[in-house]
């Protein structure tokens, strides 16, 4: 392979995997710092030796960029808020509708955060990583049936809060 081919690979990694590692690594470190972890990702793509990562290219980015956010968190101490990542940046075309946009998404995220961490980061794999439920498995090092039943768990579990907080503003 000449460096062209490998420069063209990760051109296409980042292609295709940019967007999804970028909505997972902001629920674990915010939107800015997201952008930080993700470039260190495709860094490590980049040095990283290609006949080892080729055939699961998805599961190995998600469980850097995981890693790398992790180490991030850690090193500055704190945990921002997904609300502050996300619903801040949601488009509207027209006011009402766009707070009542941010007002659904301000109660899903908050329901989301009543999860524990793992469930949390299950839910983000499968939703905001588009991963596979067999990639989640690779990146967590849970078996696939683990991380179905997580995930039929967490969506319940955030459905059930979500009705609750309905109910309680019509209330």
């Amino acid at each position: 392979m000449t460096a062209a081919d490998d420069r063209a690979w990760v051109e296409a990694a980042v292609a295709a995997h940019e967007a999804g590692l970028l909505r997972f690594a902001t629920t674990i470190v915010g939107a800015t710092a997201a952008l930080d972890v993700v470039q260190d990702t495709f860094v490590e793509l980049c040095t990283a030796d290609r006949s080892r990562v080729e055939g699961h290219l998805a599961p190995w980015l998600f469980t850097v960029c995981r890693n790398r956010a992790i180490s991030a968190r850690r090193k500055t101490a704190r945990l921002r808020p997904q609300e502050e990542a996300d619903v801040d940046a949601m488009p509207g075309s027209e006011p009402t509708r766009s707070l009542e946009d941010k007002n659904e998404a301000r109660t899903v995220v908050a329901a989301l955060e009543g999860l524990g961490e793992r469930d949390r980061e299950v839910v983000s794999l499968r939703f905001a990583g588009d991963l596979s439920y067999k990639e989640i498995a690779e990146v967590t090092g849970l078996t696939v049936s683990h991380v179905g039943v997580i995930l039929h768990h967490a969506i319940r579990s955030v459905r059930a809060e979500v009705a609750r907080r309905e109910a309680g503003r019509t209330a």
